[in-house]
């Protein structure tokens, strides 16, 4: 079974335990790297003026404590290798839904289903909609 990096544990432990439950889970069968959770101002605008971020410090769902987003990639990394990064997406959605998570992706931020309509795509982002059974354990 897959294990987290020291990095990758360190930046799902920032997020919500909602996405902490749903990743963990994620990674029972789905090889993955969690690259980004809670940001900072200078990591957020740094984002944003970089072009991978749509958002100023502190609007990102990335800017709260817990994080409300994070971003995660299949591992091992291919940037270029788009449609596993759809494939990924598709798991971890389902597998949230499954657990009675909402989540939305940064493939298909109106979520729905057509990915040709974004005009941004931030493949690696998932954030928090509905924390279901674990609305309460960030408190």
């Amino acid at each position: 079974m897959p294990r987290y990096s020291a990095r990758s544990e360190q930046n799902i432990s920032e997020a919500h335990p909602a996405l902490q439950a749903v990743f963990r889970r994620v990674l029972e069968t789905f090889d993955h790297t969690v690259i980004e959770g809670y940001r900072g101002k200078a990591e957020q605008n740094a984002a944003f003026d970089a072009g991978r971020s749509k958002l100023r410090f502190p609007q990102s769902m990335h800017n709260r404590t817990p994080s409300l987003a994070v971003d995660v990639c299949p591992y091992p990394i291919d940037w270029q290798d788009h449609r596993r990064f759809y494939l990924f997406a598709g798991y971890v959605l389902a597998t949230a839904r499954e657990m009675g998570v909402t989540l939305r992706w940064g493939g298909d931020w109106d979520g729905d289903f057509l990915w040709t309509d974004q005009t941004f795509h931030d493949l690696p982002h998932f954030e928090l909609l509905d924390a279901g059974p674990y609305a309460d354990a960030a408190d």
